[in-house]
């Protein structure tokens, strides 16, 4: 099986720098997207995500003529859908977007295409995919009937990325392959194998699904400790960043560092969908999750009690007269991508309860979020947030945050949930 022609089919955070990738390497790679917006900006060598060098390596590939973005299908001989998966409400599942990148696909598979689903999702959803391929194209076989013989191949090939590393990563890292049957998990390396420098690991494809949300959930369970620890130790008047870097000093002992909670779309996200096909077994991962998305609240509450502690000082002033500058957005550092940030979270339920001006400051973003258009919010530069504000709280540990001299702070009301601010 020869690759000409590849098809990414979902351009966000995963998907347009695997794309690239593989336009680097002088292949026709052909993005497929429902935002119009993304589609144009890819088209004209420009990237609408925030991710280091690839926006290089996208204006190459397009000026080259190897990469060209789509708002729909086209034929190709391997297909890789890399779209979210959300969860619903009540924590379950939303396969929806793998449904509508799987039937927008079906039109132009032909016999010996690969499909491979990238996406991190539940597990059993490759199976769930290769069964929408076959309702669409009952002319072609498909591995869950024909198994060997099958027409198309299909397999789930996760990704393991950090973001702010993505292009490095992917290259470098190693990769679980799980085909639907072996020869899916053959013909998936064979692509992998055109720019993945790691080793490709072959497995089925309940595996390779459980097996990135493992990673996660064991991730989640960490962090929580962490979270857990540093509210035990708010509480007992102990510096937890000093407590854990002693604790570290245990040759056997690796505690993580604490946050504001846990974000993006992968850690916040797949243990429950472990949750919510095992509740019953899934008790430590459950609690792990109810820990993390707990801290948020305890954040708010440490800042309600900086002001109260401000007014108290400043006994002229009413709450109105506060002001608030909260410090980074997205879920991580040095990043714009916001999915499922706790810091934004926090963010939203001040600004929606504190009658005074809220800031919010985050140097990767050129407008305010929508979930922050809200009276009384601002998007501001860092300066300008500590010319304003009376209490300062730190949720991400942007580079630009970390070189803020401490003279800067004296005075202030200080809610730091990064452990880099010392006043």
């Amino acid at each position: 099986m020869s690759f000409s022609t590849i098809s990414v089919i979902g351009l966000g955070y995963i998907g347009l720098p695997t794309a690239a990738v593989f336009a680097s390497r002088k292949i026709k790679v052909i993005g497929v997207d429902v935002n119009q917006k993304a589609v144009d900006t890819i088209n004209c060598g420009q990237i609408h995500i925030v991710e280091p060098d690839l926006d290089i390596v996208v204006h190459a590939a397009v000026t080259e003529g190897y990469l060209r973005a789509s708002t729909r299908a086209e034929p190709a001989d391997a297909f890789l859908i890399a779209v979210p998966t959300p969860f619903k409400g009540d924590h379950a599942p939303d396969l929806s977007y793998i449904e509508s990148a799987s039937k927008s696909i079906a039109p132009v598979l032909k016999k010996g295409d690969l499909v491979i689903l990238e996406s991190t999702s539940p597990v059993g959803a490759t199976e769930q995919m290769a069964q929408w391929l076959a309702e669409a194209r009952p002319d072609l076989t498909f591995p869950q009937t024909h198994g060997e013989a099958s027409d198309i191949r299909v397999a789930h090939c996760p990704e393991r990325v950090l973001p702010g590393h993505v292009l490095r990563e992917l290259v470098q890292n190693d990769r679980v392959i799980g085909g639907m049957t072996p020869k899916c998990s053959e013909a998936a390396t064979r692509l992998y194998k055109l720019f993945v420098e790691g080793e490709c690991i072959l497995t089925n494809a309940r595996t390779a699904e459980m097996c990135k949300l493992t990673e996660n959930s064991f991730r989640d369970v960490n962090i929580a400790f962490a979270n857990e620890l540093s509210m035990i130790c708010d509480k007992f008047g102990v510096d937890v960043w000093e407590l854990i870097k002693l604790a570290n000093r245990h040759p056997r002992v690796n505690i993580l560092q604490p946050g504001p909670g846990v974000g993006g779309h992968c850690i916040a996200v797949d243990p429950w969908f472990i949750v919510s096909q095992a509740e019953g077994q899934a008790k430590l991962i459950k609690t792990a999750r109810e820990v993390n998305d707990s801290k948020p609240s305890w954040v708010v509450e440490k800042v309600d009690a900086a002001v109260a502690d401000h007014l108290s000082r400043n006994p002229g002033k009413s709450e109105k007269d506060v002001v608030i500058a909260c410090f980074g957005l997205a879920f991580k550092p040095d990043i714009d991508d916001l999915r499922e940030s706790p810091s934004l979270e926090i963010t939203k339920h001040i600004a929606g309860s504190h009658p005074g001006k809220v800031l919010a400051v985050e140097p990767n973003i050129e407008s305010l979020p929508a979930a922050l258009a809200l009276p009384g919010v601002e998007l501001c530069a860092i300066e300008e947030a500590f010319g304003q504000a009376d209490v300062l709280l730190l949720l991400v540990d942007h580079k630009q945050f970390k070189t803020v001299p401490s003279s800067t702070l004296e005075g202030r009301q200080v809610v730091d949930t990064r452990g880099i601010w010392f006043v």
